[in-house]
């Protein structure tokens, strides 16, 4: 079987704390078909989620986001 694999960049407007950050990945993660999250210390605004798109969209992901209290949108590369 061949598993197709996408990524998304999420843009965070606010500075997150380490906390705040570590939970809204957490969220993430949780989400059938997500497969990593990369939301590193030196861009801290960004967040690279990899994902299966046959069982969630990239705009559920943002979402998610968005659902923590944050203000976000998706990027295009």
């Amino acid at each position: 079987m061949d598993i197709q694999l996408a990524d998304v960049t999420i843009h965070i407007d606010e500075a997150l704390d380490t906390a705040k950050r570590a939970e809204i990945e957490d969220k993430l993660r949780a989400i059938d078909g997500v497969v990593s999250v990369h939301n590193p210390d030196n861009r801290p605004h960004l967040a690279v989620i990899e994902y299966n798109p046959s069982k969630v969209k990239s705009t559920a992901l943002l979402e998610t986001v968005k659902g923590q209290g944050v203000h976000a949108e998706l990027i295009g590369l």
